[in-house]
C-alpha cells in the first residue's frame, strides 16, 4: 500500500519538475538564470483558473481530445513500474495496453486537431502521425527485446529482471536498446531534435500545432498530458539503466527520482548542443532507432 501511494504521488507531482529541471539545464548552457524549476506548476495553475474559448466550428470531439488523452496517459502510468518497486495493475501483456493507451491520446489528440477545421492544425495532424508510425515500431522492437529476455510480456517482472547481471550477460544489446528507445522519448514527447514545445515556426512545427485552438484548463490537461508522458516513456528508459536495488525501498524511490532528474538534464543538454532537424531528416533518425533495436532482437535471440 506505501508502494502505491509512493508510486501516485510520484505520477502525480514529478512530471512538471521534469519540464522545469530542462528548462534550467538549457538556460545554464545559455548563460542564463531561466525561470524557476517550479515554473511548469505556475503556468498550469494559471491556466486553471482561466476562461475557456470554443470556436463555432468544433464539436464535442474537441472537447473530449485533452481528457481523453490525459485520462489515457493516467490510467498507462498505473502500468509502469518506478524503480524496483512494482507498478499498481501488472498483467501478462499490459505491454501492448501500454504502448496503444498512448495511440488512444494521439488519436483523440489529432482527431481534435481536425475538427478545428484549420488546415494549419491538421498539417500538424498529419505530421505527428507520420512519424509516430515510425517510432512505435521502435517501442515494440525494445519492449519485445525485453519480453525475450525476461520470458514475459508484462511490464513489471520484464523491467524489473533487468539486473546488473543481467547487464554483465546482455549489455551490447541492451546498449543498443537504451540509444532506441532515447530516440522514441525524444520524438514521442516532440523535444529537440524532433520538434521545439517552445518555438511557433509554421513550417517545422508538429505537435503544437495541434493544440494551438485549446486554452484554459483544456490546454492545462494537454500540458500535464504531455509531461506524464515524458515521465512514463523516462521511468522506461531509466528502469533499464539503472538496474541497481539497494534493498531498502526509500532509498531505492530516491534512486529512481534521482534516475528520472538526470534523464532530464540529459535531455536537456542534448536540446542545448543540438539543432532542430529539417523534416525530411527526421524519418531517418527514427528508421536509424528501429535499426538499434532491431539489432538489440537479434542480439539476444541469436
Amino acid at each position: 500500500m506505501i508502494d502505491t501511494i509512493f508510486h501516485m504521488a510520484l505520477v502525480l507531482a514529478m512530471p512538471p519538475l521534469l519540464l522545469g529541471v530542462i528548462g534550467k539545464t538549457k538556460a545554464a548552457f545559455a548563460g542564463r538564470v531561466g525561470a524557476p524549476f517550479l515554473q511548469p506548476y505556475y503556468d498550469m495553475g494559471r491556466l486553471m483558473q482561466k476562461g475557456i474559448v470554443l470556436s463555432d466550428s468544433t464539436t464535442w470531439v474537441f472537447r473530449a481530445g485533452p481528457v481523453v488523452t490525459l485520462a489515457a496517459t493516467l490510467f498507462a502510468s498505473l502500468l509502469v513500474p518506478l524503480g524496483r518497486h512494482a507498478a499498481p495493475i501488472s498483467f501478462e501483456g499490459d505491454m501492448i495496453l501500454f504502448a496503444y493507451l498512448f495511440a488512444l491520446g494521439r488519436f483523440f489528440t489529432t482527431t481534435a486537431a481536425l475538427d478545428t477545421a484549420s488546415s494549419f492544425e491538421g498539417m500538424g495532424a498529419a505530421r505527428e502521425v507520420t512519424f509516430s508510425c515510425l517510432a512505435e515500431p521502435t517501442l515494440f522492437f525494445a519492449l519485445i527485446t525485453l519480453t525475450r529476455l525476461s520470458g514475459t510480456m508484462s511490464l513489471t517482472p520484464m523491467l524489473q529482471h533487468v539486473t546488473f547481471p543481467v547487464w554483465l550477460a546482455t549489455g551490447a544489446a541492451l546498449i543498443l536498446l537504451l540509444a532506441g528507445l532515447f530516440v522514441v522519448v525524444l520524438a514521442e514527447n516532440c523535444r529537440i531534435p524532433f520538434d521545439d514545445p517552445n518555438t511557433h515556426l509554421e513550417l517545422t512545427m508538429i505537435h503544437e500545432v495541434m493544440v494551438l485552438d485549446h486554452s484554459g484548463p483544456y490546454f492545462c490537461c494537454i500540458l500535464y498530458g504531455a509531461a506524464l508522458k515524458l515521465y512514463l516513456l523516462g521511468a522506461l528508459f531509466v528502469n533499464i539503466a539503472l538496474p541497481f536495488s539497494s534493498g531498502n525501498g526509500y532509498l531505492d524511490w530516491g534512486i529512481f527520482a534521482c534516475g528520472m532528474l538526470g534523464l532530464a538534464v540529459a535531455i536537456g543538454v542534448v536540446e542545448s548542443v543540438m539543432a532542430r532537424l529539417r523534416l525530411i531528416r527526421v524519418p531517418q533518425l527514427l528508421v536509424a532507432a528501429l535499426i538499434l533495436t532491431a539489432f538489440s532482437l537479434v542480439l539476444v535471440v541469436r
